[in-house]
């Protein structure tokens, strides 16, 4: 494990004197996450698997916030709870883990391999249970604990070609977010999954050069051109998302999913949306 220098800040925000975690923060909707966390007073430690987890972080040290970088694979248990251990040695405590490292591979189901399978299985389904389990002893013991786990439309209410592996194990997301909520709400535990649609994420990009490998842009245009907003959703609308989630404003909503889409799953028939 490995630590980027924390800077000392005077800020006044609603997630003061927090400690948060956040999986998959070196791009994409986790780094809007943790920023979103940062800017509202938490200290948070950036986790990757990627050695840009610590660039990620020290950006935000540099702009001023309270951040620190470790990197581990979230398919690993012991290395989960090894960060997670060594969190609340160093701090005495863990509040907040925004449980958002995930990955997708578009793939048809007749060419889908047990390998790329079981690559979204043990990411986006093992990952998110190594960490969530890993914090909550402490969450318990604390009687106090802000879990926000990433899922998508795409799972539990929408899916397109491509996307059986994925759409599963972000459906399966929904149905363990219940569970956990259930469970951790004697112990003051608010357990929510937020469900977003179209975020103009590295990810994003990665489908559009899959789907038109010539033309990418075209691809995001034509999302964009469909959403009722007329435009692709950005990870600081996500990170204001996960604040509020992991903050006491939202300390009775629990077992629940938040849709952030622009209107994406509204259409009731293709192209009625309109321009």
């Amino acid at each position: 494990m490995q630590f980027v220098e924390r800077k000392d800040v005077f800020t006044m925000g609603k997630l003061d004197g927090k400690i948060a975690m956040v999986t998959g923060a070196a791009m994409g909707n986790g780094n809007g996450g943790a920023r979103g966390l940062a800017k509202n007073g938490a200290h948070v430690v950036l986790a990757d698997i990627s050695e840009k987890v610590f660039t990620a972080a020290q950006e935000l040290v540099d702009a001023g916030y309270s951040a620190e970088a470790v990197q581990f694979d979230v398919r690993n248990f012991k290395d989960a709870k090894k960060a997670v251990d060594d969190i609340v040695e160093k701090y005495g405590r863990i509040d907040i883990l925004f449980n958002n490292a995930g990955v997708i591979r578009l793939a048809q189901f007749e060419d889908m391999t047990d390998e790329i399978r079981d690559f979204h299985f043990d990411v986006n389904i093992k990952g998110v249970w190594n960490c969530a389990k890993a914090v909550w002893p402490y969450m318990q013991k604390q009687r106090y604990g802000k879990i926000v786990i990433m899922s998508s439309v795409t799972g539990p209410m929408v899916a397109d070609m491509g996307e059986t592996a994925y759409a599963t194990t972000k459906a399966a997301n929904w149905g363990f977010t219940k569970a956990l909520a259930f469970e951790g709400g004697p112990y003051n535990i608010n357990v929510n999954m937020i469900c977003p649609g179209y975020i103009h994420t590295p990810m994003a990009e990665q489908i559009a050069k899959e789907s038109n490998p010539d033309n990418p842009q075209t691809v995001i245009d034509g999302i964009a051109a469909a959403v009722p907003l007329k435009r692709l959703g950005t990870i600081d609308e996500i990170g204001d998302l996960v604040a509020f989630l992991a903050s006491d404003e939202a300390s009775y909503i629990t077992g629940t999913q938040v849709v952030i889409d622009g209107g994406s799953t509204l259409p009731e028939t293709f192209g009625a949306v309109g321009v």
